[in-house]
């Protein structure tokens, strides 16, 4: 990949990043996750949020595969990034509880 192309994907995410922050609700989130994604991508995501809900709680890695599915690679992968700088696991598990 060229240096321009890099760029110009980078845009590109930078862009689709605010195409999710222009959603008003969960709704909306739905439509465009289900016009971007392909099923399987979707169920993807929502075992990474179910997975990292568990950790979160406490549950031990095997407890988080067992009750998931989730393969030993996706649980410790969801698990440094739920510990992580970026904060972003952490930010929506506090929303969906209420908490910001």
């Amino acid at each position: 990949m060229t240096e321009e192309q890099t760029q110009r994907l980078r845009e590109e995410e930078d862009r689709l990043f605010a195409a999710f922050g222009s959603l008003r609700d969960a709704n909306e989130a739905r439509a465009f996750l289900l016009d971007v994604c392909s099923p399987k991508e979707i169920e993807d995501l929502a075992q990474r949020l179910q997975v990292a809900t568990l950790l979160s709680d406490g549950c031990s890695y095997v407890d988080v595969s067992r009750k998931t599915g989730a393969s030993s690679t996706t649980v410790s992968r969801v698990s440094k990034c739920l510990n992580g700088e970026v904060g972003g696991y952490r930010t929506v598990l506090l929303r969906l509880e209420g908490g910001v």
